[in-house]
């Protein structure tokens, strides 16, 4: 075994990237394609995410598709999770995704006016995109109430549409 291998940094580095996919594995678990998919081509499901977020993340960078797939990551899990929320019996959910759709719906139309400039100015402007959409959706960042309630509330407070800015 070459030293390299046998480094503390390198095993440790294998033992932290061992632990993440272990999480993945058990994460993915929970979800019957994923299971179905590495029963029916027995490649590990979390070989399988791990390959659809690079086609995602290198599809980005090619912009004939970046439009549609930036486009399909703001909507599709949010659908679905907005679906089970509306299932659910307690409304934390609820708000979280609720909130989630009035910020991304505010960001389509604000990009819809602007997305000409938008692209001629930022170059990779659909990877950005993409990477603000996770940052809204994701539940640990909580980025779409962070945005309602820093930037929307006000807006919409200060034109008389809402009542009073208030707490969170």
């Amino acid at each position: 075994m070459s030293s390299v291998q046998t480094h503390p940094a390198v095993q440790q580095a294998q033992d932290k990237a061992g632990y993440y996919l272990s999480q993945l594995d058990k994460e993915l678990s929970k979800y019957g394609p994923a299971n179905t998919f590495e029963q029916k081509t027995q490649i590990p499901k979390t070989y399988g995410a791990i390959g659809v977020a690079l086609v995602v993340l290198v599809s980005l960078f090619i912009n004939t598709l970046a439009h549609s797939i930036s486009n399909l990551v703001g909507f599709v899990l949010p659908a679905f999770l907005s679906v089970k929320a509306i299932e659910s019996p307690g409304h934390e959910d609820d708000v979280q995704w609720l909130t989630y759709w009035v910020v991304f719906g505010t960001f389509t139309v604000v990009e819809s006016v602007a997305l000409r400039l938008a692209l001629y100015y930022l170059p990779f402007y659909f990877v950005f995109k993409t990477i603000f959409i996770l940052w809204l959706q994701l539940p640990a960042t909580k980025g779409a109430r962070t945005l309602y309630f820093s930037i929307l509330k006000p807006v919409l407070a200060n034109n008389g549409r809402l009542g009073p800015v208030g707490a969170q």
